[in-house]
């Protein structure tokens, strides 16, 4: 018997998926323009420190001080595996490599998300997720073969970049896995601002270590205040709704859409290129992603008693 819980109807909530996938394609843009002047950790730094100081009034104000206080433990580790690690990775990679390559490598949330649901929460892979796994990572396979020989780059530190994504996205997986068993149950909002702080403590020595000799100008600031605000504050909002209310697998799924707005973010504003072998690549990540996620499904498979370790 399925304990999963239940999911709202689509219609619920592809409103909240679709702004949340438009917010996290700004981010690289954000990113980029903010790094170039604070560097990689005080940008994650700030970004995380001033989403907190956003979040905070309005967590005081719904009265979920209480539940972030039940909760503040996991909440707080739960910050440093989902946002300070990954947002140190993806402020040192967007120096490196195009944001419209670092956006299609971040579509691999959900095929690390699956695979670590798997293996920690022994969440059911037939065959043709299974399929979209590995289709999946064929697709970026060939990407990061590819790019070393030009498309996205900008760096001799290129392949170093394309790592530092990988290993973003899988701490984000092990994140949502991480929410679902222990966080399940807590209001969003508390969610959110407690994953924050934990962020903010974790990255607060660094942010000031590595702080620049010279004062960024109003582009920067303004890059690290949208990003800060609408990517971070607002957004860690919209996704932890998510996974209440869509399961994480789905709100993983966010992650293949962000890339479409990212992309366009980069050429229209940064003058970024857009490759045919980006563009293929990210069609077959995509797939993969759409079969490994379960959003097509194949056969249903006989029931059996659930693996439990």
């Amino acid at each position: 018997m399925s304990h999963a819980p239940a999911t709202r109807p689509a219609p619920a909530w592809i409103g909240e998926f679709t702004l949340l996938s438009a917010l996290w394609g700004a981010s690289f843009l954000f990113m980029r323009l903010g790094a170039a002047e604070f560097g990689p950790l005080p940008t994650a730094g700030l970004r995380v420190l001033l989403a907190t100081l956003f979040l905070w009034p309005i967590l005081l104000h719904q009265g979920q001080w209480p539940a972030l206080r039940r909760h503040w433990r996991p909440a707080l580790l739960s910050g440093l595996v989902n946002s300070a690690i990954p947002f140190a990775l993806y402020s040192w990679a967007v120096l490196h490599i195009t944001t419209g390559l670092a956006s299609i490598l971040n579509a691999t949330v959900p095929l690390f998300g699956a695979l670590v649901a798997w293996l920690w929460l022994g969440d059911r892979i037939q065959r043709l997720r299974w399929l979209g796994l590995g289709i999946g990572f064929v697709g970026v396979a060939l990407l990061a073969w590819r790019a070393p020989g030009g498309a996205g780059i900008k760096s001799a530190y290129a392949p170093w970049a394309i790592a530092a994504c990988l290993g973003a996205t899988t701490c984000y997986a092990i994140a949502a896995s991480f929410a679902r068993r222990y966080l399940q149950g807590v209001p969003p909002l508390a969610t959110a601002t407690g994953s924050q702080l934990g962020a903010a403590l974790g990255l607060c020595v660094p942010m000031v270590w590595f702080w620049p000799a010279t004062m960024p100008g109003p582009r920067a600031w303004g890059a690290i205040i949208a990003i800060a605000i609408l990517c971070t504050g607002i957004a860690y909002i919209l996704y932890f709704r998510l996974i209440a209310h869509a399961g994480p697998s789905r709100a993983l799924a966010v992650t293949f859409m962000a890339p479409v707005f990212a992309v366009f973010y980069g050429a229209v504003f940064l003058g970024e290129s857009v490759t045919p072998w980006m563009l293929g690549c990210a069609a077959v990540i995509v797939a993969g992603t759409v079969l490994s996620t379960g959003l097509i499904r194949g056969p249903a498979l006989p029931a059996h008693p659930a693996k439990r370790t």
